[in-house]
C-alpha cells in the first residue's frame, strides 16, 4: 500500500525518466511485500476484512510492476493511485482514523511534484487535498465500522507510521541521488567536449588560468602542447564525418594515455588540441610530445577507425615564461606547430620565447 510513493499524476511517459519508473517497480516489489504483512498483522488483530483486502493489493501492485516491466506506464499509474486511494479510506473507515492508514495518501506528494508537469501537478495536489479533507471530515460524523481493541489500533499506526517514515527516507535518498546525477551531467556539459571526452575549450582556458597563478606563485615550469591532426580535412572530404569523428576520439584517447595523470588535455577546436603538462619544462614537454607522436606511429590505425591509412600528428611546444599569459604561451606553441606543418608534417616543433 506505501508504494504509493512513485505512482504520479500523469504525465506523457515520453518525458518521464526510465529511473523513474525502475524505482516505481522497486516499490511496487516492497509495497506488496508491506501488505503480505498486514495480511498477517490483520488476521491476528481479528479484522478478516482488511486482511482480504491486503491480497488483493498485492494483486494490484503485481499488476502494475508488470505493467511497468512491459511499458505500460499508464495501467501501472492507475493501478497504484486506485489501490493507495481505496486501502487508505477502507482502512480509516473501517478502524479510524487513528489507525494512521491517512499517512500513506501524503506520499503521494513528492511523487506528485517530481513527476508531473506544473499544470497536473496542482490538479493532481488539490484533489488530494480534497480527498484527504474528506476523510477526515467524514470521520467527524460516523463511527469505525468494523473497530479493533485500542491497543492493536496502537500496534496498527506504529506499523503504519514506521513503514511510511522508511518509505519517506527511501523516497527522499532516491530524490538525493537523482538531483546529484543531474548536477554532474550538467558539469560534465560545462566541461566535456561531447565527441572525445576531453575538457573542452572554455573549462581548458579555466585550468590553464589556475596553472598560470600557480606558476607565478611557485615558479614551477609549465609545458604546452598544440597538436593538431595531419591532412585532417582529406580524411572528412574522402571518407566523411562519421570516419573524421572516429578518427579524433582514436586521437584524443591516444593523447590522454601518453600523457600522465597531472597533465591537462582538451580539444581545443576542430581537430587541434592543447595540452598543459604542470612540473614540465620545455625539453620534457618535447619529450611528452615525441613520445605521443611515436605512439600514433605504432598504432593500427584501420582497425580502430575503419579508415585505410595511418594517422600521423604535429605537435607544437612551449613553455610558460614569466611574461606569459594563456594567449601568448600557446601562441608560441602555435607558431611552433605552424614550423611542424610547414616542415613536412609528423613533426615536434619547440618554440622557445
Amino acid at each position: 500500500m506505501d508504494s504509493l510513493n512513485l505512482s504520479v499524476a500523469y504525465e506523457p511517459a515520453r518525458q518521464r525518466r526510465p529511473q523513474f519508473w525502475r524505482l516505481a517497480m522497486r516499490c511496487a516489489q516492497i509495497a506488496g511485500t508491506v501488505d503480505v504483512a498486514f495480511f498477517a498483522l490483520f488476521l491476528a488483530l481479528g479484522s478478516p476484512i482488511l486482511a482480504w483486502v491486503n491480497v488483493v493489493s498485492v494483486a494490484m501492485y503485481a499488476g502494475a510492476y508488470y505493467a511497468l516491466k512491459s511499458h505500460n506506464n499508464k495501467v501501472a499509474v492507475v493501478l497504484i493511485w486506485t489501490e493507495v486511494l481505496t486501502h487508505a479510506a477502507l482502512g480509516i473507515i473501517l478502524i479510524g482514523w487513528e489507525s494512521g492508514f491517512h499517512y500513506y495518501l501524503l506520499m503521494f506528494i513528492p511523487a506528485i511534484c517530481v513527476s508531473a508537469g506544473r499544470r497536473w501537478a496542482i490538479y493532481a495536489l488539490l484533489a488530494l487535498w480534497g480527498y484527504y479533507v474528506a476523510l477526515d471530515a467524514l470521520m467527524w460524523f460516523i463511527e469505525p465500522l468494523q473497530p479493533i481493541p485500542e491497543s492493536a489500533l496502537h500496534i496498527v499506526h506504529l506499523f503504519n507510521l514506521s513503514v511510511v517514515f522508511a518509505m519517506f527516507s527511501y523516497l527522499a535518498s532516491y530524490y538525493l541521488r537523482m538531483v546529484v546525477s543531474a548536477q554532474q551531467k550538467l558539469r560534465d556539459m560545462a566541461t566535456t567536449d561531447p565527441l572525445t571526452g576531453l575538457f573542452n575549450r572554455r573549462h581548458m582556458t579555466y585550468l590553464a588560468q589556475n596553472e598560470l597563478a600557480r606558476f607565478q606563485r611557485n615558479g614551477h615550469p609549465v609545458g604546452f602542447l598544440l597538436l593538431d591532426i595531419d591532412h585532417f580535412k582529406s580524411i572528412n572530404d574522402q571518407y566523411g564525418h562519421e570516419a573524421g569523428d572516429r578518427v579524433l576520439v582514436v586521437v584524443a584517447d591516444a593523447i590522454r594515455d601518453a600523457l600522465r595523470a597531472q597533465d591537462l588535455v582538451g580539444r581545443w577546436g576542430g581537430e587541434e588540441f592543447l595540452a598543459i603538462l604542470p612540473e614540465t619544462d620545455a625539453e620534457k614537454a618535447r619529450a611528452s610530445a615525441e613520445r605521443i607522436r611515436t605512439a600514433f606511429l605504432a598504432k593500427d590505425w584501420k582497425e580502430m577507425t575503419g579508415i585505410p591509412l595511418d594517422v600521423t600528428i604535429s605537435i607544437g611546444v612551449s613553455e610558460l615564461g614569466a611574461d606569459d599569459d594563456l594567449s601568448s604561451a600557446v601562441s608560441r606553441a602555435d607558431t611552433a606547430l605552424y614550423r611542424s606543418k610547414s616542415s613536412g608534417r609528423n613533426r615536434v616543433e619547440l618554440e622557445t620565447a
